[in-house]
């Protein structure tokens, strides 16, 4: 529950959307609209009465406990005697296979009585229909951790705020890829994406299924995944309202404030100490620099700061760091909005980065186009391309202007699961 606040009836951040989607799934609530009114504290006070819990309406560490389990999507449960597995099964809406993958190391047949058994719940980990913030990026991890075992998560670094910056990889196979999404604060549309498509693909291997008309076990065997789906999450907590007091929001404001005609926060592209993360690698960057500080971006700011000097920012740092310790064969680098895939920088062309490019946009229909000069430089697709000469991409998601309406999300997924399952493979 860590970051999970006390909420009352009159809150609309993020966590509203939380405790909305969980009473949703305990079925106490419809659907979620970010504001904690009348319908909601009714909820939560029916939802309480079934707990034993006061029913006083707010959502503290008792209810917050108590709703975990449908934010998280499984319960830990200790065998009692005349456990079995079917009847846990049949009692939590789960199935036996789902409780054989979450528990690898127990035997169906032979239960031990005091043994602990995660037993996965019946509906889906990922909300797509709410803002995401890191508090929901956490509780999300948890639960398909536990889920599927075989998905690890781990911290490469610490945000400005020192929030972790999460890691999942799945996979087995020697060939490694990386997906990125949210360097950019308004652009966290792109954070579901990545986390339903990893849920996808372990449910899929879980159950010997596929995803993308491919069978997700030779994917699995022949791929290792790994995906930083929030690079900037403080950021992304102060456009989705998470961050909306306190010292670094009051900085962020006085930020700014100096740039009227950007709205604020929901114009805000930077980490919280107003540095564009996706300007801040050592390609180009001299080059980066010289261009948005003709353009008006010489400090801080809600967009397009490059930063006193490249890899500044902790978030920009930890990303570049781990990119080192590991030996990538492609990458894309997920952005809103405008349908397009860019895949060169400056003059370097990587061997079949082109050909992939092209099969990429024939499978979203997104168009496949070189990045314009004015963005062109000290982007993490360009310093990837220009040290390892390897495939990297950026692909704009959605159209619109950002933050994109979760209610394109259904859309952008559709379009972009191919990408992201021929993405494993196709540089083989």
């Amino acid at each position: 529950m860590d970051g999970l606040r006390t909420l009352r009836r009159g809150d609309t951040t993020p966590q509203t959307d939380i405790l909305q989607t969980a009473l949703t799934r305990a079925g106490f609530q419809t659907s979620p609209d970010g504001v904690f009114g009348a319908a909601t504290q009714d909820a939560v006070r029916r939802f309480q009465a079934t707990r034993r819990l006061t029913q006083d309406g707010v959502v503290g560490r008792a209810t917050w406990s108590a709703l975990t389990p449908y934010l998280t999507g499984y319960i830990t449960h200790r065998i009692a005697s005349g456990d079995t597995v079917y009847k846990l099964a049949a009692a939590n809406g789960a199935t036996i296979a789902a409780i054989e993958t979450a528990n690898p190391g127990v035997s169906p047949n032979n239960l031990k009585i005091g043994e602990s058994l995660t037993i996965p719940l019946w509906f889906d980990v990922v909300p797509v229909n709410i803002r995401w913030s890191g508090a929901l990026l956490s509780l999300v991890a948890d639960g398909l951790a536990k889920r599927y075992p075989f998905v690890k998560f781990e911290s490469i670094g610490k945000s400005v705020m020192g929030r972790d910056i999460l890691l999942a990889a799945m996979g087995g196979g020697a060939n490694e890829v990386f997906y990125n999404a949210s360097h950019h604060a308004n652009e966290w549309i792109t954070t579901p994406l990545l986390m339903k498509f990893l849920e996808n693909y372990a449910s899929a291997y879980a159950t010997g299924g596929q995803i993308y008309g491919m069978d997700a076990a030779s994917l699995y065997s022949r791929s290792r995944l790994s995906l930083v789906p929030l690079v900037n999450p403080d950021g992304v907590d102060l456009v989705t309202g998470e961050v909306s007091s306190g010292e670094f929001y009051q900085n962020a404001k006085t930020i700014a404030a100096a740039f009227p005609s950007i709205p604020f926060p929901s114009g805000w592209k930077a980490n919280i100490a107003g540095v564009d993360l996706n300007l801040q690698y050592p390609a180009g960057w001299d080059t980066a620099r010289e261009i948005k500080y003709a353009q008006g971006w010489t400090r801080p700011a809600p967009r397009d700061y490059v930063g006193a000097k490249p890899l500044e920012a902790p978030e920009t740092r930890a990303v570049y760091n781990f990119t080192l310790t590991r030996s990538f064969a492609l990458t894309l680098s997920y952005h809103t909005q405008g349908e397009v895939i860019f895949w060169k920088y400056g003059e370097t062309d990587p061997p079949r980065a082109e050909e992939i490019g092209r099969e990429f946009a024939r499978v979203s229909g997104y168009a496949l186009e070189l990045t314009p000069p004015e963005s062109a430089n000290a982007g993490y697709k360009d310093w990837f391309i220009d040290v390892f000469g390897r495939p990297g991409y950026t692909v704009e998601a959605g159209r619109g202007t950002a933050p994109l309406p979760v209610s394109q999300f259904e859309e952008i997924y559709r379009k972009n699961l191919g990408i992201l399952t021929l993405g494993m493979i196709i540089s083989i």
